[in-house]
């Protein structure tokens, strides 16, 4: 007996890329049908999910997880997601190696960073949101993006975050240096790092 487009999503998790649809069995044409019947709604460009499935919790960092899953996300939108600001990015950043074509999005906006190899692939780690794995950098390699990037962001944000840092208990300034090191500012950062001692 054949599943019905509904059950083929349930067992995929509840969301299928246009792709993996087509793959299964689902034609275009019955993917637009369920979304104009509002049971799917398109999370983003060539991106389903039933609509019985509870709201995103970050439809942001989901939708850009979604579409770049190769990104990672940094700086303030990875500060804002490991509660480090209190600054609202306006935007999704991320994180892609050197040679790679910028990713693009009409919504919600995002602004790409060119990473070195090393600083690419240091400090990622995997989190799970609304069911989805989002590429994060850890707090401590974020800190360090940060301050290589502190020219862009301010030097407020990059201090603010450092302080919130502190504040918690697992607070490791010899982990926020080893990714330093790798971001090539472990000497520009040490004394800020020390004055926090």
């Amino acid at each position: 007996m054949k599943k019905s487009p509904l059950e083929i999503f349930r067992q995929q998790g509840g969301q299928l890329r246009m792709s993996e649809a087509l793959a299964l069995g689902i034609s275009r044409t019955m993917l637009y049908s369920l979304r104009d019947k509002g049971l799917i709604e398109q999370v983003t460009r060539g991106v389903y999910r039933l609509a019985e499935l509870p709201p995103i919790g970050n439809p942001d960092l989901v939708t850009v997880s979604l579409r770049f899953p190769n990104a990672v996300i940094c700086l303030v939108s990875a500060l804002a997601y490991h509660e480090l600001t209190t600054q609202i990015p306006h935007e999704v950043s991320v994180a892609v190696p050197r040679n790679s074509r910028m990713p693009t999005l009409d919504f919600p906006p995002v602004r790409a960073h060119k990473f070195s190899a090393a600083a690419f692939h240091a400090g990622i780690e995997e989190h799970q949101i609304d069911g989805l794995t989002v590429k994060i950098y850890n707090p401590e390699k974020t800190l360090a993006d940060c301050f290589k990037f502190r020219n862009k962001l301010g030097m407020d944000v990059v201090l603010e975050a450092l302080k919130t840092y502190k504040a918690r208990k697992q607070f490791s300034p010899d982990e926020v240096l080893k990714y330093a090191k790798v971001c090539r500012v472990d000497k520009q950062m040490k004394p800020y790092l020390e004055a926090l001692l």
